[in-house]
């Protein structure tokens, strides 16, 4: 079944197609790449998937649910969460806090109620807290949920900026480049982490990145990108194996 349909997607700025009749098809559970040159069009196809831009032309439905169109906040409100390429923590928070802003679509209470501290503020506090702390378990970052986040190393910082957008219950996670600024170690172990999250909380999950060791480990399925046109698109293998992949993409 379909977790994530995108028809004839198209968006111009000044003139120039940056994405141009994109179409996708990600069944739930699936681990699916989002691969091509910079400048290809990538990222804008996940600020189109994300409200941050709206399309010109195409539809986006998340579980057969028509998404085009919609504000950051609601499409991730409709379950789609997302990192970046360049890590976008809130630095000046804890670990802990950085967590708690994404369960703030879950758990809720007034501004009267937090402003004169009545008991639904504290017991909310409390679930909030009890909720980041099985998240950071999660990661091994139960130990320093009480650092502030810019005093995580970088490999530790990427697993807060997943913690933090798994907070939010998505059904798709949307992964900007998250091995980009590793050592070797550190991918290997950001591969094992995409894999647990997908099996531990069924999650569907679709990914940009460079790092082809990492595409051809964990992806099942790939589109190619190029000039905001699709090169290619399958499965892995054929893909990685595909002779305008190899020229366009490798530079081969």
């Amino acid at each position: 079944m379909s977790l994530l349909e995108v028809k004839n997607l198209t968006i111009s700025f000044g003139g120039l197609r940056a994405v141009d009749d994109f179409n996708i098809d990600i069944k739930r559970g699936q681990l699916y790449g989002l691969i091509g040159p910079n400048g290809a069009g990538k990222t804008t196809v996940f600020n189109l998937l994300t409200g941050v831009y709206k399309p010109d032309e195409g539809i986006i439905k998340l579980e057969d649910k028509d998404i085009t169109g919609l504000k950051t906040i609601d499409i991730n409100k409709a379950g789609i969460a997302r990192t970046f390429q360049n890590i976008r923590l809130f630095k000046d928070l804890t670990v802990l806090d950085n967590v708690k802003v994404g369960l703030h679509n879950h758990y809720r209470y007034s501004t009267i109620e937090g402003i004169f501290r009545l008991p639904k503020y504290y017991k909310v506090e409390k679930a909030m807290d009890e909720r980041a702390m099985e998240l950071l378990k999660v990661f091994e970052l139960d130990g320093e949920a009480d650092y502030l986040a810019s005093n995580l190393p970088y490999g530790k910082q990427r697993k807060l900026e997943i913690a933090r957008a798994l907070a939010t219950e998505p059904r798709l996670l949307l992964l900007d480049e998250p091995a980009a600024g590793m050592n070797p170690n550190e991918t290997g172990e950001l591969m094992d982490t995409i894999r647990f999250v997908r099996d531990k909380f069924d999650m569907t999950i679709l990914l940009i990145e460079h790092d082809m060791k990492l595409v051809s480990g964990i992806c099942e399925a790939l589109t190619v990108l190029n000039f905001g046109r699709i090169l290619a698109q399958g499965q892995t293998s054929t893909v990685l194996n595909d002779p305008q992949v190899i020229t366009a993409y490798l530079g081969e």
